[in-house]
């Protein structure tokens, strides 16, 4: 939980009985919030971390379903909470329901080093409470558009880590990358910006390796 994983600034801390490092996963409807969970798993197993998913969802459980019969990771280590209204009222307004799902996945595997959280997907207000999370990406897709930056959303000025997610189609929708990335990056003031092709691999790995490094404090 947040709370013992902050020192008194404020900056995140490891250590025994910290618990497991809860990193949050959102972004608008299509983005390929889902996608980028299946991405990191491997990615995640290759560097030893043990770590579960949480998924949301509005009156389904729908992405958790699809990352049990993936076969990439033990359907039991996947949690689904069903918002029953708008995805992000249960990550930023009232959070219980996915601290509960969190608490319950660290007591049934102890030892638990992170917990992904996804959104059920949401607009570009769509952000994490801090009392959920240590941590969290925003994914944006080039599909959605190249003045996605400009329009300074919530989710994507505040997250940790914006991800610019299907970049293989920037050519074929009019996109001007290299103009949509600058944005993103002056936007958000230099914070951290990835851009990803999940279907090729493009990215992935340097997602994994911001949140080892974030949370995890492995360099």
């Amino acid at each position: 939980m947040l709370d013992s994983r902050r020192d008194d600034q404020g900056a995140l801390r490891a250590g025994e009985g910290a618990g497991a490092a809860r990193v949050g996963i959102g972004g608008p409807v299509g983005s390929g919030k889902t996608a980028l969970i299946e991405a990191l798993i491997p990615a995640l197993q290759r560097r030893g971390i043990d770590f579960a998913v949480v998924t949301n969802d509005l009156v389904t459980k729908e992405d958790a379903e699809r990352l049990r019969r993936s076969g990439l990771i033990d359907p039991a280590r996947v949690s689904a909470v069903e918002a029953g209204a708008c995805p992000h009222t249960v990550i930023r307004e009232d959070p219980t329901l996915n601290i509960a799902a969190g608490d319950d996945l660290e007591a049934r595997f102890p030892g638990l080093e992170l917990i992904l959280f996804e959104s059920g997907g949401d607009n570009l207000a769509s952000t994490f409470s801090l009392d959920l999370v240590d941590w969290w990406i925003f994914v944006i897709d080039v599909a959605g558009g190249d003045d996605i930056p400009r329009k300074k959303g919530p989710g994507l000025l505040r997250c940790d880590l914006l991800v610019v997610n299907k970049i293989d189609l920037a050519p074929y929708v009019g996109v001007d990358l290299d103009k949509m990335l600058e944005d993103a990056g002056c936007v958000r003031a230099g914070r951290p910006v990835i851009a990803t092709d999940l279907r090729g691999g493009i990215g992935v790995e340097a997602v994994a390796d911001a949140i080892s490094a974030a949370v995890l404090f492995r360099v």
